[in-house]
């Protein structure tokens, strides 16, 4: 009798503990390794299942005699112990690219440098509310390998970062979807952004004439980057600028979308849209296609659209306080983000920005902020290189390392019809645990003046 294969897990969080749980049910001698403290809940998992582990170190000699290796995104492929596994000829693969070997689900693949959690919720929102048989996985949520074990889904949707494509290979998605590629961990890729944006182009890898690949025809670097490619997937383009023969555009008050999977072409009134912004527009185009692929009705998209709840964090309206809306966007951890979100608001700004920069380029952001915004108010540990940019664009600027003194400013400069934007465009973790803490300490404040007042 042949023996068992090794597979080593190498990081213990959601998606580790889930490829944990399905190699053990197919079969494989299965070790899972942590370099750090594992989280009671999954260590409770592994125990329960009887699953080998370790935390807080790694057994190199063990880890390095395995069959098959399943990585956390987390870890780079430049790490030495995943350099002498690649050195040993070990295939070091995702926890994605290790669950679609055991499932024939239709897959919906959705990356880019910015808008995924919201077009990604949106479309398996689209299916779901539509009384599709789907399940939500990848960057988001419940591990797909887990899903894959214990569910029995006809489709899903995958929010998938540059990390996790790093390491599929054979993975194939019936739908792709690329929103757009703007410059972002670059430190992983050696600081060459043409690295990065064919991490993203990984996406379309292994597609055929069966799949649809849905794309940003407004992105330059997409756009270039395509030349590179000649997959034979059916092309779908969204655009905001241009209408293109195949896919969605905008069109005055509306978004149409013509194509075979239509009687004829289909329209969406920006008003019925439940996400603000024009780069929001193209995130509802996104997924508006994917879900008419799928088989989804227009009647039960239109309806489905305003049933649909972003995620928090993302341009997310917490309260009118004596008539200024106070917006949460502590997601926006990158000039882009805050490119967008500026662009979301016809009235005046009093922009929040700061935290953990990342070798920020605010040029992007120039124009937008000398043309809406009224007030910048700096919060973060560090914020010499805010005050150095903003105080000659506004007209107030003020510099803090403190939330409540930040709304207090706001509020004193906040006049009837104005918008208090949190659109950080660096990291948290000066001041907070991440963005996450970030935005639910703002939105407590934030609610905690609306009773007040």
């Amino acid at each position: 009798m042949a023996s068992q294969q090794k597979l080593i897990i190498l990081g213990g969080g959601e998606s580790g503990t889930g490829a944990a749980l399905l190699g053990q049910a197919k079969g494989f001698e299965v070790f899972l390794s942590d370099k750090s403290p594992l989280q009671e809940k999954y260590r409770n998992i592994l125990v329960s299942h009887g699953i080998a582990f370790e935390e807080g170190s790694h057994n190199e000699s063990l880890i390095l005699s395995a069959d098959l290796v399943v990585k956390s995104p987390g870890i780079p492929d430049k790490a030495d112990l995943v350099q002498k596994l690649l050195g040993k000829s070990i295939p070091v693969i995702s926890e994605i690219e290790f669950a679609g070997r055991y499932t024939n689900a239709k897959i919906i693949a959705i990356t880019g440098s910015n808008g995924k959690t919201t077009t990604t919720l949106l479309t398996y929102h689209l299916l779901k509310s539509a009384g599709f048989s789907v399940g939500l996985a990848g960057n988001i949520g419940e591990s797909f390998a887990r899903q894959v074990l214990e569910k029995d889904f006809e489709y899903y949707v995958l929010e998938l970062s540059s990390f996790q494509l790093d390491n599929m290979f054979d993975f194939k998605a019936g739908t792709a979807i690329l929103l757009n590629i703007t410059p972002d961990h670059l430190d992983r890729y050696a600081y060459d952004f043409s690295q990065y944006a064919g991490s993203k182009f990984r996406i379309i890898q292994n597609q055929t004439d069966d799949d649809v690949f849905i794309y940003n025809q407004d992105d330059a670097v997409i756009k270039n980057e395509l030349e590179k490619h000649e997959e034979q997937a059916v092309r779908l383009q969204v655009s905001l600028k241009s209408v293109p023969a195949a896919g969605a555009y905008l069109a005055e008050d509306q978004l149409v979308f013509n194509t075979s999977y239509t009687t004829g072409p289909f329209s969406l009134p920006l008003s019925v849209l439940p996400v603000k912004g024009p780069h929001n527009y193209l995130n509802v185009m996104c997924a508006v296609l994917a879900a008419l692929r799928s088989g989804v009705s227009p009647d039960a998209i239109y309806a489905g659209i305003q049933t649909f709840r972003n995620a928090p964090h993302r341009l997310e309206k917490i309260a009118t306080v004596r008539g200024v809306d106070y917006v949460n966007d502590s997601k926006a951890t990158n000039v882009d983000s805050v490119f967008y979100a500026l662009q979301s608001f016809s009235t005046p700004i009093i922009l929040i920005l700061g935290g953990v920069d990342k070798g920020n380029d605010y040029d992007a952001i120039r124009d937008l902020v000398k043309t809406r915004v009224k007030g910048v108010i700096a919060m973060g540990k560090d914020n010499h290189k805010l005050e150095e940019y903003f105080p000659g664009l506004v007209p107030a600027f003020f510099s803090t390392d403190n939330l409540e003194d930040a709304l207090k400013k706001a509020e004193e400069w906040g006049v009837d019809g104005d918008v208090v934007l949190l659109s950080p465009a660096c990291a948290s973790f000066d001041l907070f645990k991440n963005y996450e803490d970030r935005g639910d300490r703002f939105r407590t404040a934030v609610l905690t003046m609306a009773q007040a007042n």
